[in-house]
């Protein structure tokens, strides 16, 4: 499962610092605004410390992890929803992932340019969401208005968007984030094919230091919404950072264990065992018979997965089963 996370902000905040730290790959992080001007994208690996526990266990020969996909998209400047900067192209590219991780900078150096000219993480915040914000209502203005012959006329299709639509419209210019909308799940289908960029998930990074520890968690106390804390130049929050963006997703991980390989496959959250073994293979969905489950605290509790069979821990599930994180699967074609 291919699923990705956009590192926005304001330019000169620390995005490709931590794309390099995260990833180990090496992109310019000059100290200087619209460095990055194609997205870099890095594939970086979700802590967990069950994978290598069942590859010990299995005497694997092979451990893979899950991963989650970071593109390190460069920086928005006000009225990058009207081209300034390099607008456009950078809204287009945040329309591409599934998520964002918005990047607001806590620390003080004077070496280090800010854009605005000051440090304020609450206003860089609202920067950057306002700009969102407006590229979504030119978006959503642009749909009603393609809409208007066909609601004149009573296709109801047309009638049902356009009412979704225009709750979102009304969030919007009132200066909030689309996914803040009172939609129901039939609206909200319709409202996702747009692709919205404040329809994404959000998590808010606060680049902070030793010294700005204290106004970092000031300003998370602020921020409606979920954060972390990373210094990117020392490396610490990287661990969990790379977790709350797995969880942002709404993804789990389920486990296949052997002496050839143990691996950890990524599911969407309340998959069922047949759309979970597509991870696998494409096939597997069509053609499942039966699942062998057991949880991963017991599989390693029992030892073995032999042993595990003898005492019964070992059940069989069929085609409704919900999984579950941290199931350690063997599905039957």
């Amino acid at each position: 499962m291919s699923l990705s996370i956009g590192i926005v902000g304001l330019p000169n905040v620390g995005k490709s610092t931590l794309f390099n730290a995260l990833t180990k790959k090496s992109v310019p992080a000059e100290n200087y605004p619209f460095c990055t001007i194609d997205p870099s994208v890095g594939i970086v690996p979700v802590p967990d410390e069950r994978l290598g526990k069942l590859s010990t266990m299995s005497n694997s020969a092979k451990t893979v992890p899950a991963v989650v996909e970071f593109v390190d998209i460069a920086g928005i400047v006000k009225g990058a929803s009207e081209g300034e900067g390099l607008g456009n192209k950078f809204l287009s590219n945040i329309r591409e992932v599934d998520a964002i991780a918005e990047m607001v900078r806590t620390f003080k150096d004077d070496d280090i340019i800010h854009v605005a000219g000051k440090v304020d993480p609450l206003s860089d915040v609202g920067v950057i969401n306002l700009e969102l914000v407006l590229a979504d209502d030119e978006t959503i203005s642009k749909r009603i208005s393609n809409l208007a012959k066909d609601v004149k006329r009573g296709d109801k299709t047309a009638v049902a968007e356009e009412a979704a639509l225009k709750k979102v419209e009304e969030v919007l210019k009132q200066g909030k984030l689309a996914n803040t909308a009172d939609l129901t799940e039939e609206e909200r289908k319709i409202v996702r094919s747009m692709h919205l960029l404040t329809m994404k998930p959000i998590l808010y990074i606060l680049n902070t230091s030793e010294a700005a520890d204290n106004v970092a968690d000031e300003i998370a106390s602020q921020i409606p919404g979920k954060t972390v804390k990373v210094d990117p130049v020392f490396g610490t929050g990287l661990d969990d950072l790379i977790t709350k963006s797995y969880e942002l997703l709404d993804l789990i991980t389920y486990f296949t264990t052997g002496d050839t390989e143990t691996r950890a496959w990524t599911v969407k959250r309340n998959s069922t065992a047949p759309e979970a073994g597509t991870a696998i293979h494409g096939d597997f969905k069509d053609k499942f018979i039966r699942a062998e489950i057991i949880e991963t605290e017991k599989l390693l509790e029992a030892g073995s997965y032999a042993a595990a069979k003898e005492k019964g821990w070992v059940r069989t599930e069929g085609k409704e089963y919900i999984v579950k994180d941290g199931d350690v699967i063997e599905i039957k074609i």
